[in-house]
């Protein structure tokens, strides 16, 4: 087996290490060959991150056979997303470990095991959206604003509500 191992995190506060290390370490305990390490700082719910979509791309030329991350939501949160992506990789024959939910996309159990996380992660994602609408429609209410994600700022939190 062949793996490509991919680690995202959502902001440039965050660190993908720990992520690249309980893969490694995996690959190493199962004597199983890395490929390559692709890593991206982006959110998880935008379809287009550069270094998945080289993993695409080197994907469709058969440099590798399977695809490996520490959990399931850092390759994606929509439902659609994610089944549009396992169908391609069906297709291709590539198989999928997600490590901490301890799915494997070879087995019969480990495909319906990833179908019912992938409902959870997109649930998850809807529920976190919701939740900050409505804190940002309770900031307004007070005559505050909530910080708008469009543009990035260098401000601390304190100055997020001016």
């Amino acid at each position: 087996m062949k793996v490509a191992i991919y680690c995202r995190v959502s902001t440039e506060e965050q660190h993908a290490d720990n992520q690249e290390k309980i893969c490694k370490e995996h690959c190493k305990r199962n004597d199983i060959e890395i490929y390559k390490v692709y890593k991206d700082v982006i959110s998880g719910s935008t379809s287009s991150r550069p270094s998945f979509n080289k993993l695409l791309v080197d994907m469709r030329t058969y440099k590798f056979d399977t695809i490996m991350v520490s959990k399931l939501d850092r390759i994606g949160r929509s439902l659609s997303h994610l089944i549009s992506l396992f169908e391609e990789f069906n297709k291709r024959k590539v198989g999928f470990i997600s490590l901490t939910q301890n799915i494997e996309t070879i087995t019969a159990s480990g495909k319906l095991q990833f179908h019912i996380l992938a409902a959870f992660s997109e649930y998850e994602r809807d529920i976190i959206s919701e939740r900050t609408k409505e804190g940002l429609r309770y900031c307004k209410k007070l005559g505050k604003r909530g910080k708008d994600k469009t543009k990035r700022s260098n401000k601390g939190y304190k100055d997020r509500y001016k």
